[in-house]
């Protein structure tokens, strides 16, 4: 009989990574990240090439896998604010070891776009 204790099964991944792998999911944590509450049209702002409908698509899919929460307001006008779930914080900790060794690696040929350089969400601290 084979020892499965240190066996991970990848079935929970699904989900998962089909979000993140989007271009913007792991962006819009990140931003979420750096702000405690952001509304739709900061994150319109801070990641600068998105279009509002995939802006929309995508903080419903975070939502849907329990990422960002979104916190609609009873007032005129309407205010709604999206945050990071305890989950999505975790997320974005457990994704900076991954993009720091991407972004040190010396083979790597893609290089940052000048369109992404002076956007916020695109960059991460280094002490994070």
């Amino acid at each position: 009989m084979q020892d499965n204790s240190n066996v991970v099964c990848f079935c929970p991944l699904e989900g998962v990574i089909d979000i993140i792998s989007k271009k913007w999911a792991l962006l819009i944590v990140n931003a979420g990240g750096y702000r405690e509450k952001l509304r739709f049209n900061d994150l319109m702002k801070e990641l600068n090439g998105i279009s509002p409908k995939t802006l929309a698509d995508t903080l419903k899919k975070l939502q849907d896998e329990a990422l960002i929460r979104r916190e609609a307001f009873a007032e005129i006008p309407p205010r709604v604010e999206y945050s990071l779930t305890q989950e999505g914080i975790e997320l974005r900790q457990a994704v900076m070891p991954i993009l720091k060794w991407a972004a040190t690696r010396e083979h790597s040929t893609k290089k940052c776009a000048s369109s992404l350089q002076c956007m916020s969400a695109h960059k991460v601290k280094a002490a994070d």
